[in-house]
């Protein structure tokens, strides 16, 4: 049976507007960005004070996913959740963020939770996963936060689209079934890719670039057939310190449009080595940015012609 209620709290102070703070926490989509274990979330229904989300992150070497509700308070700062499927050992769990302007022009954090395992066996660890990751999304908060946009000038998003005469099931089968990758993507050397749960994929991989280089990179992905799959590159190329991206199909008229966006962070400490001497940080993020979007775009353009092929009548 589940055990005894747990209850928590951690804070911190950061030297930033209160407002930006609560913007930040209130933003979940930004949380693959800003809290590390983050891979994606989903919002599963938004209102203007209510919302339900869907949020996959990892736990050690595993993913775990979970649903929760969130109230949102922008007037007093605070934002309160409770998750509505929790996944073991985790029996139930909800909390408040408090957001708190200081007369100094700082901001105080406070990060409440409660919380029950699933039996008196899994509380220890519980408490210390739950200290864990309150201090490390604390911090995460506070760097970022701190960070006067720096971060930000590293960081670029881009989106490249392509228009497919296809169906989206057969659009994102091809994206889907990465283990076929190596017949399928010339740039692609060698996949290894586990499926641990359905919809939820461990993807390593390692990719030729157009200067014959080549490297290895492993990504978590959430797969939401049949329009959008989700990931965050946990094993990043030397160039970039953060990677997050998705694929979306969404149908039209006359077939699908299919999309691959990424979102990536500069390392500014590899710069020089890689680029050489003289390399600015707009030389790296054209550098990745071109790199990336060659390979997204070869992607699509080969699942344009798998699928437009099917929609031919050449399906099996």
């Amino acid at each position: 049976m589940p055990s005894e209620l747990r209850e928590s709290r951690h804070e911190i102070k950061i030297s930033a507007p209160a407002e930006t703070v609560y913007r930040m926490l209130a933003h979940v989509e930004d949380w693959p960005r800003l809290f590390p274990p983050n891979i994606y979330v989903d919002h599963v229904e938004r209102g203007e004070r209510e919302e339900r989300i869907r949020i996959w992150a990892t736990a050690g070497d595993t993913v775990k996913n979970w649903t929760s509700h969130r109230t949102l308070d922008p007037e007093n700062l605070r934002i309160r959740f409770r998750q509505e499927v929790s996944m073991p050992p985790v029996a139930a769990m909800g909390g408040t963020w408090h957001i708190e302007a200081l007369p100094s022009g700082d901001t105080l954090v406070r990060l409440d939770h409660d919380y029950r395992a699933v039996d008196d066996e899994n509380l220890t660890r519980l408490d210390e996963v739950v200290d864990r990751n309150s201090r490390s999304e604390l911090e995460s908060l506070k760097a970022t936060a701190e960070s006067d946009g720096s971060t930000d000038a590293l960081t670029c998003s881009f989106e490249d689209t392509v228009t497919i005469r296809g169906t989206a099931r057969d659009v994102y089968d091809f994206i889907d079934r990465a283990d076929l990758w190596t017949d399928r993507l010339p740039h692609v050397l060698a996949v290894r890719l586990e499926e641990p749960a359905p919809g939820l994929q461990t993807l390593e991989m390692d990719t030729l670039s157009k200067d014959g280089t080549s490297h290895t990179t492993k990504s978590y992905r959430v797969c939401l057939p049949h329009h959008r799959i989700a990931y965050k590159q946990v094993t990043l190329p030397a160039l970039i310190t953060l990677h997050t991206g998705r694929w979306t199909i969404t149908p039209t008229e006359d077939g699908v449009t299919a999309s691959s966006q990424h979102t990536f962070t500069v390392n500014t400490e590899n710069i020089a080595k890689i680029l050489g001497t003289d390399a600015t940080v707009q030389n790296a993020i054209d550098y990745v940015r071109t790199a990336l979007s060659t390979n997204s775009m070869a992607t699509l353009g080969l699942a344009k012609a798998f699928a437009e092929e099917r929609a031919g009548g050449d399906r099996p």
